[in-house]
């Protein structure tokens, strides 16, 4: 699995650390940090929690090209 940079690059738009980001989408830092390096696979409800804490797709966030 490849590092997630588009939830990093989402979450500095928002100004929002990875404990500001977990804590609204019910997680720990370490789960959102694993998320981020790609070493954690998220469920798909928590992709949909973390798509509306930023304002964004499942596609803009999760989809690779």
């Amino acid at each position: 699995m490849a590092k997630n940079l588009k939830i990093k690059i989402a979450r500095a738009e928002h100004d929002m650390t990875q404990k500001q980001l977990a804590e609204a989408v019910g997680v720990t830092r370490q789960t959102m940090n694993a998320i981020e390096k790609g070493d954690y696979n998220p469920t798909l409800n928590l992709c949909i929690s973390i798509c509306k804490v930023l304002g964004k797709t499942l596609d803009d966030l999760f989809w690779e090209d």
